[in-house]
């Protein structure tokens, strides 16, 4: 099929110069049609300056020069990889050299006339370019054809697809763009001043300035926020007209009685929050809330108020924990709060014996559980429920999508209540969980220590290790955290199997030191926590097996090695392990990188306790996916969209798709036919997802 006569619709492999190889390689890109292909934008653009004489270059500019090669010769270590030339146009010479370019070897002979872009750097006294863009110009081809100052569009590549092919693959079907349809209604484009979306995808492929780029980028992240802001409006309205929810009434007499069972006031964040969901679980619609707290604010009780609620109302409620560390830890504090209540839970985890399963299993069935607090034990399949009427998910980003749904379908339109620890900044709050109302829990709980975070280089742990030492002195605990279980060929990291041994005869010989990993029998992880608690253990030697639930007041210092190899946020979970007793308490980063950029984020951590600062910073170093894991919940992965620096475009799409709804619900006025249909075919199922998030 030649070139000419493709259309968005045509798959990928029939145009010029790509086949079926080539399109199976793009697949992986997500590009399998003429339409993805204009869709898969540049990451960056790159200067390419019109030409210039070699007599007039300027040391450290970037310049593009044309001349003829000569002096072509390859050698040097690693099997010739490299290739040196010189560049001549008559005004005079300039060297040139590419390293680890073995493609270019045979590629290039002395006579042809090269079109390079780079950096004019000194050698010799000679000037001389370091692995330039390099174009072969073809024998009576005219070098200057299309010389001006031009943006050049760099692409992510592949081993088979290199970012030139990839650039002149897309440059050949460009002409495509004719027939791209423009989905959002001209009077909002023209509100927002925002260019054709044809315009914008043709400028972003070939700007002329960079005022085109950041114009085009505008107008297509503009469009996926949109698309974005939509969805989720659709899927909480889809999900308030699903059947109907059992209301859960909370009395003065109710919340009295719950509040007595704390052995402490709530804070006014806490109320505030408990007051939120007390509304939502008394409509008939099920509430859809996001329960977002720092390490250390008091969001557990706060979904202890509501399960008490719910049972109070003579609901059944499920508590779904990561981990089995953290479901025996709610189990552990349910036990203290409803010490001498009627109500009757129990814990369901993959290690539960086989009789005490049946006899749980049995209780929910038939209504005489009131409460379960479990692990991914609780979603399978002979878990039923008499009336499920409010499940909670605990660090909710742990669990797939599916795992979710098949959890709240035990029950006829449960109320939902999800959790984090991981503060949302407030771009990811709009679009991951749009479709969830949202309830924050500012500051942390009276008492709860401040946490003094120390960056040192790893050639000077002596330091640490002595003043860990000095804390255990005084009847302090420790927990010591490695990235790895077990050392690896590949990653030069230190493993807690190996360093638990040497510590403990080393460091620590005068202590008891434990090993906590997530590969351990669930019975022997929870020995070790048990012992841990009860002070047995002075020395807690982990993974991040320990991120969230584990409490233990009297840890008080926690060293991370290798700590430039966790996010932020991971980082800041881990230190919330420690700082909940009444001592001072000291987390040490030890670090083994001489990388500035490394460094700057960890004194990140040094610097504040803020969680939302953190998870901000988080968010613009590492992308959404990172920090929440972007393929389980089912984010769509935006291509020109910036959740950092776009708030203000995501707040107009927010706004824009509000109006559009309030307008035509259903999308059907002729107008909004374009809208439905782009919906429709590109993100239905992630709405999909969505309504069992």
């Amino acid at each position: 099929m030649p070139t000419q006569s493709v259309s968005l619709d045509t798959p990928v492999q029939y145009v010029r110069g790509v086949g079926p190889v080539r399109a199976a390689a793009f697949a992986t890109l997500g590009v399998t049609t003429v339409a993805d292909l204009i869709e898969y934008f540049p990451f960056r653009h790159e200067l390419a300056p019109k030409s210039q004489a070699i007599d007039q270059l300027e040391l450290g500019a970037i310049a593009t020069v044309v001349g003829e090669l000569a002096r072509v010769r390859s050698g040097g270590p690693r099997e010739r990889s490299s290739l040196s030339a010189e560049v001549i146009d008559g005004t005079g010479r300039v060297r040139v050299r590419w390293f680890n370019s073995p493609f270019l070897i045979g590629k290039l002979q002395a006579g042809q006339v090269v079109r390079i872009t780079g950096k004019v750097e000194l050698h010799n006294e000679l000037a001389s370019f370091t692995n330039p863009k390099l174009q072969l110009i073809e024998e009576g081809g005219d070098p200057f054809a299309d010389d001006h100052d031009r943006l050049a569009p760099v692409y992510s590549a592949t081993q088979i697809l290199p970012a030139k092919f990839i650039a002149q693959v897309i440059a050949s079907v460009l002409g495509v763009v004719d027939q791209v349809e423009d989905f959002l209604p001209e009077a909002i484009r023209s509100y927002r001043g925002l260019p054709p979306r044809r315009t914008a995808i043709l400028r972003y492929h070939r700007p002329v300035t960079n005022g085109d780029v950041e114009v085009a980028r505008k107008r297509l992240a503009y469009d996926e926020l949109l698309l974005c802001q939509l969805g989720v409006r659709i899927s909480k309205r889809r999900l308030s007209r699903g059947p109907p929810a059992r209301s859960i009434k909370t009395t003065e007499e109710i919340d009295r009685r719950i509040r007595k069972r704390f052995p402490f006031e709530l804070t006014t964040g806490q109320t505030k929050a408990a007051e939120d969901i007390r509304d939502d679980l008394g409509r008939s619609i099920p509430m859809n809330r996001l329960l977002q707290a720092d390490v250390g604010a008091g969001k557990t009780a706060v979904a202890v108020y509501a399960a008490l609620a719910a049972v109070a109302n003579k609901r059944q409620v499920a508590l779904l924990a990561p981990t089995e560390v953290l479901a025996r830890q709610h189990d552990a504090k349910m036990m203290r709060y409803l010490d001498g209540s009627r109500v009757r839970f129990g814990l369901l985890v993959g290690s539960t014996p086989p009789g005490d399963r049946r006899t749980l299993l049995e209780g929910l069935r038939s209504g005489v559980i009131d409460l379960v607090i479990g692990t991914h034990a609780l979603i399978e399949k002979d878990v039923v429920f008499s009336e499920l009427g409010l499940v909670i998910i605990d660090e909710q980003h742990k669990f797939g999508v599916a795992q979710r749904g098949r959890l709240r379908r035990k029950g006829v339109s449960p109320h939902t209540l999800v959790l984090t620890a991981t503060p949302i900044p407030r771009t990811l709050a709009m679009t991951a969980f749009g479709d969830l109302d949202v309830s924050t829990i500012e500051g942390v709980l009276p008492g709860r220590q401040p946490v003094s975070t120390r960056m040192i280089d790893a050639g000077r742990v002596e330091e640490v290790w002595s003043f860990v030492r000095s804390r255990l002195e005084h009847g302090e605990q420790a927990y010591v955290v490695y990235p790895l279980v077990e050392e690896s060929e590949t990653m030069p990291l230190k493993a807690v199997r190996s360093q638990v041994e040497e510590l403990a005869r080393s460091q620590f010989r005068d202590y008891e030191v434990g090993l906590l990993h997530g590969r351990m029998k669930p019975g022997e992880k929870e020995e070790i926590m048990a012992r841990f608690r009860a002070g047995e253990v002075q020395v807690l030697v982990a993974t991040t097996v320990i991120e969230v639930g584990v409490d233990v007041p009297n840890a008080t210092v926690m060293v991370v090695e290798h700590a430039e190899r966790y996010g932020l946020s991971q980082l800041h979970q881990l230190r919330g392990r420690i700082g909940r007793g009444s001592r001072a308490s000291h987390c040490w980063l030890v670090a083994e990188t001489q990388s500035a950029h490394s460094l700057a984020r960890l004194r990140i951590l040094c610097e504040t306790s803020d969680g939302f600062r953190i998870a901000e910073e988080d968010l613009r170093l590492r992308g959404p996916g990172e920090l929440l894991g972007t393929r389980q919940h089912g984010l769509p992965a935006f291509k020109t969209a910036d959740l950092v620096r776009d708030l203000d475009i995501l707040q107009h799409a927010r706004d824009d798709a509000a109006a559009i709804l309030k307008d035509d619900p259903q999308l059907k006025k002729a107008h909004h036919q374009s809208l439905r249909g782009i919906l429709k075919r590109q993100y239905a199922s992630l709405f999909d997802l969505i309504n069992v998030a």
